[in-house]
């Protein structure tokens, strides 16, 4: 029986590069048990995972990744897993936020092709940009557009040369609204790669005892950006506090050298227990 999943992945509808369903169907060619399609503040995909989860014969979990804010840190990331994806209130919320990073990404592409203007070169078509998102348009979708109209040699020459420097200011949910949300559409919230954040373990859990009380759910131990020792803290100090553990990869797309799906950088196994403890916490909370 397979045993690893990865619960961490973006599409196309997001800032990633393959369909849900090419997700999908690496995913099975992998041995994976269980994906969850993670998208950022887009649940857009979501249902083509799940037609190509039967026929792939691989285990979908609705999820998402919310860009948010908890008083001077931002740009924290929280995952929702086991949702009702169809719910109002849900799309509702992330359609205006989406709204809100398309207009970002315009700006950026102003930004950017005022840049290209003055070194002499073409300005980007916002269309041929737009084209390369299935759904929410976001700064590696312009990276590619660089990349296709030979400006840059790869997508990090893109971000340092212009998307870096030509940027704009994102807009975050407020963690407690965003742990509502999932909670209201019936899933449970976690806290992506706590490695990002950037503090210490001691700082990390004086944060995990304070979002607990807002209702965080759990940890994303198993992340890209661990070590072995790492995930081993974290879940740690996940089970000390009786959240439950998740984990994933955070692939974006196959690129030589970077994050593989169901490995990260080569260290990671996440055991489908994970899946087992998603699913036990939301059908108690029924």
């Amino acid at each position: 029986m397979r045993a690893l999943v990865d619960l961490h992945l973006h599409s196309l509808f997001s800032d990633g590069i393959l369909t849900p369903t090419e997700l999908v169907a690496e995913a099975a060619s992998l041995g994976l048990r269980a994906i969850a399609l993670a998208d950022h503040d887009n649940v857009d995909g979501v249902p083509e995972a799940l037609a190509a989860g039967l026929k792939y014969d691989v285990e979908i979990i609705p999820a998402v990744e919310l860009s948010v804010q908890w008083e001077e840190l931002s740009d924290i990331h929280l995952l929702g897993y086991a949702f009702d994806h169809k719910n109002a209130a849900l799309q509702k919320a992330l359609a205006e936020f989406r709204d809100f990073r398309a207009g970002r990404s315009e700006r950026i592409l102003v930004n950017i092709n005022q840049r290209l203007t003055g070194e002499g070169r073409q300005p980007l078509d916002y269309a041929d940009v737009a084209k390369r998102a299935g759904g929410t348009i976001g700064r590696p979708h312009i990276g590619q557009a660089l990349l296709a109209a030979g400006f840059v040699k790869d997508m990090e020459e893109a971000f340092t040369r212009y998307l870096v420097p030509c940027n704009e200011p994102k807009r975050f949910f407020p963690l407690e609204e965003a742990i509502k949300l999932i909670h209201d559409a019936g899933g449970c919230t976690v806290l992506a790669h706590p490695v990002f954040i950037g503090v210490s373990d001691v700082r990390l859990g004086e944060l995990l005892d304070i979002f607990i009380g807002l209702g965080l759910d759990g940890v994303e131990a198993y992340s890209s950006g661990t070590t072995n020792d790492g995930i081993d803290r974290y879940i740690t100090m996940a089970r000390r506090r009786k959240l439950i553990v998740t984990g994933g990869s955070d692939f974006h797309q196959p690129i030589k050298g970077g994050v593989e799906m169901g490995k990260g950088r080569g260290n990671l196994k996440i055991p489908y227990r994970c899946v087992e403890e998603i699913r036990d916490l939301v059908d108690k909370r029924g």
